[in-house]
């Protein structure tokens, strides 16, 4: 397979994931989510796509520098990157759609560990490859505090 192929497959799984995620939320922001109590800091609405469009981005860039690799540890890697890809998709359906904030919570804890084992796997591999995914890290630290922040106040 071509480079070109690999880079398109990279860049279309975390976009298809991520996008079929935003169903479970895209619903649930105009009905339950505005019911609830946010902190002061919560960002805007329209902030989440465009933020989350970047990172989906970032990540498929990611994935093609681990899976052009042919480096020995890449299966194990692209492993960490498919769970913790999974648990990203699952987030958005405990918490919109299930309404379970405090599962949520603990299960955004687990998606940034394996995130974290990611990194180190793809750190490994290629170090562009983990740098780029700092940011998305950085965005579940953060979405991690507002979650837990929203369960807090919503108890």
């Amino acid at each position: 397979m071509n480079n070109a192929l690999k880079l398109t497959i990279a860049l279309a799984i975390p976009l298809v994931i991520g996008f079929s995620g935003s169903f479970f939320t895209t619903s649930e922001i105009a009905n339950w989510y505005q019911t609830i109590q946010k902190p002061s800091w919560n960002p805007p609405n329209w902030i989440f796509g465009p933020v989350w469009t970047t990172l989906y981005s970032l990540m498929g860039i990611s994935l093609f520098l681990v899976w052009k690799s042919s480096a020995p540890q890449k299966r194990i890697a692209i492993i960490l990157f498919a769970l913790q890809l999974l648990l990203n998709f699952f987030w958005s359906f405990i918490f919109f759609k299930q309404h379970q904030i405090g599962f949520a919570f603990a299960e955004i804890l687990a998606l940034w560990l394996i995130i974290l084992l990611t990194i180190f796997a793809f750190a490994g591999i290629n170090k562009l490859a983990a740098w780029l995914l700092v940011p998305y890290i950085s965005w579940v630290s953060f979405a991690a505090i507002l979650n837990f922040t929203i369960w807090q106040l919503n108890k």
